[in-house]
């Protein structure tokens, strides 16, 4: 097997249209523009989850196997079936005939008699010879590959389909991809859009527009009105950006495709992937991914960056939402990517984070918030610390209409009586400290015992209570605007940059409570028309045993999460398994450990292969000479006669060894299992990733 994959076998040929090359974005014409009527009526015929569908043309596997032939083996072979084909022609008419005559010929038969005897034992003889020796020879796939091109060219003046191919895609390029608005009585809209520079951002969005409006024939005018005063700017997103500055992926908005690769033609891959695209999609994403590999192996570059600029053309399109979490310096698209720049840490950041964000009400606002602020060693006590904030948060909140700072919480859980006292004065002011004493006689009892919850989760809040934090996480109206993450329902674009570098362990509780509430928002939503899709680069950090939990309910909420682990050893060991069961789609990079592969080993299984076994024995046949001669052979030449015996079984193997995935895999690669969420799987696939 070659570096890349793939397999010589002399020539072969070309059984799918070429892709466009990396650089190229689907749709484009030789200018550079945008070909929207190319790009819209492409043949996008349907395929196994994981292909990407814009060009895909499904192989014959009859074909496919034909193809590894190589030339001149085939054309030596399907020679001598004709040689052999036309001597068993001659000699078995004679035969026939000689048959027929000594067995039921009449004494005086007619020259009419003769003559269809004669014809019907050629033709019969015929069909008999071409069937057994063609299939033999191969001569079909000597006709498609080398006569009928031949005979295209010099007998009607056909062009080969590759040569053939300009003329297609001038023919699909003549659709109209407005037919449907003139069709449904919209044709002043279409004639504008005729006029306009529409990308596919538009097209989309425009097209969903239209779908909407014609559940109800009532809104057809209104549409129409929107787009004849607009153009290609209606029902823009609510940023009016219409295109991502520094776009480079392939995306099929269409189908909410990014191509992020291509299967490899090994035998390991499933004949209907080999050689095609490989492409992510809500489908598949909706099942969330997990991918493991070393740093520097391409799981940022070629996986995270891709899927967060497709989610972030999908809002602007209005299909989806996208909350992207990293390191401040991750390459996970520039900042004009998205509409809320998250940045703690970062003075010129214009926007804070809300640290109850998704939550509905205070219980579970300080459940979430203490299960994020304990880190792993930690999470033994996590139920003394969810009573310890409840008991906090929730007076806090009835005190005040909304949830404490992290200096007031940090305060009340240090048990800080000066605070505590003007908790308890609000309260009886406002008519709520029967409902609440209780929790706060408790919390002060609770403040000199050396177990104390609220002196731990006071210390770990201390790590946010930074200058360089300040206004962050304000709650009280003074700091920065607070994103909430329970605004999941609106096309929105995400990023949150975590200051992995100058607060590490502040980074690591801000990833957990992000990824905790958009787990916990995704499943909340009531409109679950867009897929919220979440890209995590680190994720080891980030995840706990409530957010696995939820991983798998959001495959009902039309929402997804990609997860990027440098190892499996950063997660606590009894997420693991968990983790792995959670997710539909696991991604392994070259370089893996050895003990991460054993779990992709076993997630994978077995499957039957051909297993050919050869046994040599010596040679001890034949009677005095053959013997006599093999006694001089070994004699003249020192080897012994021997006989060689051939065995052929199914036995079972591993997909993908633990081995293989540490050591095998090359640069730039990786294996890649999917499942979509209406329960289809594809077994691994070995995927380049390098366009």
């Amino acid at each position: 097997m070659a570096q890349d994959g793939s397999h010589h076998h002399g020539e072969r040929t070309t059984t799918r249209p070429p892709t466009p090359l990396p650089h190229q974005r689907p749709g484009a014409a030789a200018d550079g523009s945008f070909d929207l009527p190319a790009w819209a009526c492409a043949p996008r015929p349907e395929a196994e989850p994981g292909v990407y569908r814009l060009g895909y043309r499904r192989l014959d596997p009859e074909r496919a196997e034909a193809a590894k032939v190589a030339t001149w083996p085939l054309l030596l072979r399907a020679g001598l079936n004709a040689v052999v084909a036309w001597l068993a022609f001659v000699y078995g008419t004679q035969l026939v005939l000689h048959l027929i005559v000594i067995t039921v010929w009449v004494e005086h038969p007619t020259e009419t008699l003769v003559t269809v005897v004669g014809l019907s034992v050629n033709l019969a003889v015929a069909a008999a010879v071409i069937t057994v020796f063609g299939r033999m020879g191969r001569w079909p796939e000597v006709w498609r590959r080398y006569v009928s091109p031949l005979l295209s060219r010099t007998v009607t003046h056909e062009v080969r389909a590759e040569e053939n191919a300009p003329a297609v895609a001038e023919a699909v390029r003549r659709q109209d991809p407005w037919d449907g608005l003139r069709q449904g009585g919209a044709a002043v809209a279409a004639a504008r859009l005729d006029r306009e520079a529409v990308g596919d951002v538009d097209y989309v969005r425009i097209r969903r527009a239209w779908e909407s409006a014609q559940a109800d024939p009532v809104f057809v005018p209104a549409f129409s009105e929107q787009v004849a005063a607009r153009g290609a700017s209606a029902f823009a997103h609510p940023s009016e950006t219409r295109e991502l500055p520094g776009r480079a992926e392939q995306h099929d908005l269409l189908l909410g495709q990014v191509r992020l690769g291509t299967a490899q033609d090994v035998p390991k891959n499933p004949l209907s992937h080999r050689a095609a695209g490989f492409a992510l999609d809500p489908a598949l994403l909706g099942t969330s991914v997990l991918a493991v590999g070393p740093a520097g192996t391409g799981k940022t570059t070629r996986l995270a960056r891709p899927v967060a600029e497709a989610l972030c053309l999908q809002a602007l399109s209005g299909t989806a939402c996208a909350v992207v979490v990293g390191a401040d310096d991750a390459d996970l698209g520039p900042d004009a990517w998205y509409d809320v720049v998250i940045a703690p840490g970062d003075p010129s950041s214009v926007y804070g984070l809300d640290l109850y964000g998704a939550a509905g009400d205070p219980d579970e606002a300080a459940a979430r918030l203490a299960e994020a602020l304990l880190p792993d060693e930690l999470t033994a006590r996590a139920e003394n610390a969810r009573t310890a904030l409840q008991q906090v948060v929730g007076p806090f909140h009835a005190a005040y209409g909304r949830y404490p700072g992290v200096r007031e919480l940090r305060s009340l859980l240090g048990g800080d009586p000066d605070a505590l006292a003007a908790l308890v004065k609000v309260l009886g002011t406002a008519g709520r400290l029967a409902l609440h004493e209780r929790d706060l006689e408790y919390r002060e009892r609770q403040r000199d015992r050396a177990d104390d919850p609220g002196a731990l989760l006071a210390d770990r809040l201390a790590l946010l209570d930074r200058p360089a934090f300040e206004g962050a996480f304000a709650t009280d109206g003074t700091g920065r605007p607070a994103f909430a993450m329970r605004v999941l329902d609106h096309p929105l674009r995400v990023r949150v940059k975590l200051p992995e570098r100058s607060h590490p362990e502040a980074a690591r509780m801000l990833s957990r409570l992000v990824v905790g509430q958009f787990v916990q928002a995704a499943g909340a939503r009531v409109d679950r028309s867009l897929f919220a899709g979440l890209v995590v680069d680190d994720a080891s950090a980030a995840l706990d045993a409530t957010a696995v939990r939820g991983l798998q309910r959001m495959r009902g909420a039309n929402a997804g999460a990609v997860l990027l682990l440098r190892t499996l050893v950063d997660l606590p060991e009894a997420l693991r398994a968990p983790l792995f069961g959670a997710v539909g789609c696991r991604m392994a990079f070259p370089g893996i450990a050895p003990w991460d592969g054993r779990l992709f080993s076993e997630a994978w299984g077995t499957h039957l292969v051909q297993e050919t076994a050869v046994t040599h024995t010596p040679d001890t046949s034949g009677g005095v000479i053959r013997r006599a001669g093999r006694v001089g052979r070994k004699a003249l030449s020192g080897t012994t006669a021997q006989t060689e015996s051939v065995t052929t079984r199914d036995v079972e193997r591993l997909r993908w060894s633990p081995s293989d995935l540490a050591h095998a895999l090359p640069a730039g690669h990786a294996v890649v299992s999917l499942t979509a969420v209406s329960g289809e799987q594809v077994p691994p696939l070995l995927v380049d990733l390098r366009g």
